[in-house]
């Protein structure tokens, strides 16, 4: 970690349910969103998306966001994250949707997504119901990707446990990691200018291992090329 106290702050949308005093995988630091972005070296900051306010406002003074998933009413909170991913990409600002904030960043840009991976896809390996908590299997990171940039390419092992999973890949998304039966792991912006990373896994959770960090570093390094950008007056914020 840098000496430097960090400057990028990194905005959390969604609820972080990760259990209180339970350490990361790597036992390193707390496990939690807030935690691991700490780790990243940057400063998050929970967005309060009940006050209405518009994205331009709720984002004005970050550099990036995490989208967790949603809380409460499901249908507002859709709508609501997948207006936060199309603003995002309207303004080439950086974005990592976890979980269900994968599945939004999908649908938002014209994705399908399964509803039960179990019944729908039978012939699937087991993505739901483990026998124990933290299920974790192999997933193949496709060469050339910045999923491949931040974990390496070939096999890595992940904490993936989910319902629901990618159906249909959106326009201007590309498949970044599948697991070995063929189901979507993780999507990427196919554009260099916008980093859009959804993984399918809980990299801030107790059973992430210690490499899962680096999905919050590269999100943090975006952040910080971006910021260099727009001071460059390469685009417009």
């Amino acid at each position: 970690m840098s000496s430097k106290p960090p400057t990028i702050r990194i905005g959390i949308c969604g609820p972080d349910n990760t259990p209180k005093n339970e350490r990361h995988g790597c036992g390193l630091w707390m496990a939690g969103y807030a935690a691991c972005l700490q780790a990243a070296d940057a400063i998050p900051v929970a967005l309060d998306e009940s006050s209405g306010a518009p994205w331009e406002e709720l984002l004005a003074d970050l550099h990036g966001v995490v989208l967790i998933g949603h809380d409460g009413d499901r249908r507002r909170s859709v709508t609501q994250a997948e207006s936060l991913c199309l603003w995002c990409r309207e303004h080439d600002f950086p974005l990592l949707g976890v979980d269900h904030g994968l599945h939004f960043l999908n649908t938002a840009l014209g994705g399908l997504i399964y509803q039960d991976v179990g019944r729908e896809l039978p012939e699937a390996l087991q993505h739901r119901h483990p026998p124990e908590r933290g299920l974790r299997h192999a997933i193949a990171v496709v060469p050339g990707t910045r999923l491949a940039d931040i974990y390496g390419e070939g096999e890595v092992v992940v904490n993936s446990e989910h319902r629901r999973a990618v159906q249909r890949v959106a326009r201007g998304l590309r498949v970044s990691a599948s697991a070995l039966d063929g189901v979507v792991e993780a999507v990427e912006a196919e554009s260099d200018d916008w980093f859009a990373l959804g993984i399918q896994w809980h990299p801030a959770s107790s059973t992430a291992s210690g490499l899962d960090i680096q999905v919050f570093r590269g999100l943090v390094d975006a952040a910080v090329r971006r910021t260099e950008l727009v001071g460059a007056g390469s685009f417009a914020a």
